[in-house]
């Protein structure tokens, strides 16, 4: 059986590379080179899989890789940021600055949507609290909740969407965010920055189903004894 070839774009500083799957937002890894990162990506397809079946897509059994661009990363890829401080600009791949069609940003907002509706189920299973590190850190559940929401109302600043961040038990406020989000990101685009200084809706989807899925599957990690 042949494999699916995946484009890739690589992000790549001085001891990390952040591999990132473009057709497939949130399907990204990193690694301490670009070997390292490719096989923790591979690693992770079948973990990815649940999100494609959840936006009711068809996810190859069998990959393989296409780097077709390596972009530059800064001191935030250690840790699989966005860079957020000059002189390290946003690294955002050429590919997501291309026209995105109406059919692409539907199949773009859906598995968006696919990894919020994963992180609520892996959420709504997982113990207050969660197994520790190894050195006895880690956030638990109510913490880990708060943290993406955190994170996801700074985001959707990038697309000019202005909210207070909401709590964790309020899912009215929560829904209204993310429809607010996915009402940018699926919405067809030149490829442009939404906002001056802001994101292209491609790169929003990959930075916002990246983390969300990050935390997800660390939850799942850290619940298991």
């Amino acid at each position: 059986m042949s494999s699916h070839r995946i484009p890739v774009c690589l992000e790549v500083a001085s001891k990390t590379t952040f591999a990132s799957a473009l057709e497939w937002p949130g399907w990204c890894r990193g690694g301490g080179d670009e070997g390292a990162a490719l096989e923790a990506l591979a690693s992770y397809a079948e973990r990815y899989a649940p999100v494609a079946e959840q936006a009711g897509l068809s996810f190859p059994p069998r990959v393989a890789f296409d780097i077709v661009e390596r972009v530059p990363g800064g001191p935030a890829t250690a840790f699989a940021a966005p860079e957020c401080r000059r002189p390290f600009p946003q690294i955002t791949a050429e590919a997501e600055r291309a026209n995105v069609t109406p059919a692409a940003s539907r199949r773009v907002v859906g598995l968006v949507t696919a990894a919020w509706a994963i992180f609520d189920k892996v959420a709504a299973a997982s113990p207050a609290e969660l197994r520790k590190g190894p050195r006895g850190g880690g956030r638990n559940r109510d913490e880990t909740i708060d943290h993406v929401i955190r994170a996801e109302t700074t985001y959707a600043r990038k697309l000019g969407v202005k909210f207070r961040q909401p709590a964790i038990d309020d899912i009215a406020a929560i829904g209204e965010l993310r429809e607010a989000i996915a009402a940018v990101v699926g919405a067809p685009s030149d490829g442009s920055p939404v906002v001056p200084n802001g994101w292209t809706t491609r790169y929003a989807a990959r930075r916002i189903a990246w983390h969300v899925l990050e935390h997800a599957w660390e939850m799942q990690d850290r619940a298991e004894s």
